[in-house]
């Protein structure tokens, strides 16, 4: 009876092991990118800061209705369409700005929409997100913002 009674705890051990350990649905989409706050920090390596006569600073965010990407360029808002796939693929498409004219603000918008044509994955470590082409380095690099 001793055996029979130590056995039963003993699988109750495995199973409550074995559920602790669940591993993530490689199918279902990753949470952990969308309906954030994006930041950019550094885009092609440079680190990028906001410009005295900036209206905000340049961001993005992820939208899980209908996968819309939405956010702030430099000067204009930028929208589009994005897709996420197993292994941490992404991919965007119809990204565009408004047309606003900001000759006060000395940067170049198109580098940042470059990244949305070019980038075919993502990571994420500590809330900063990189969106990279390939295995080589990030085209563009942002941190999550979290409103209080």
């Amino acid at each position: 009876m001793k055996i029979k009674s130590l056995l039963l705890v003993f699988l109750a051990f495995i199973a409550i092991g074995c559920n602790s350990t669940k591993k993530s649905n490689p199918e279902s989409k990753d949470e952990t990118i969308t309906e954030k706050y994006w930041k950019l920090k550094t885009l092609d390596g440079k680190e990028v800061l906001m410009k005295k006569n900036q209206e905000r600073e340049i961001f993005i965010t992820l939208k899980t209705d209908e996968n819309r990407l939405t956010g702030f360029a430099g000067c204009n808002s930028l929208s589009g369409e994005y897709t996420l796939e197993e292994g941490n693929r992404i991919s965007f498409k119809n990204v565009a700005v408004t047309m606003k004219m900001c000759p006060d603000v000395d940067l170049n918008e198109s580098e940042l929409l470059e990244v949305f044509e070019l980038a075919d994955n993502y990571t994420i470590v500590n809330d900063v997100l990189s969106l990279n082409v390939g295995r080589r380095a990030p085209l563009a690099v942002f941190e999550a913002v979290y409103m209080n």
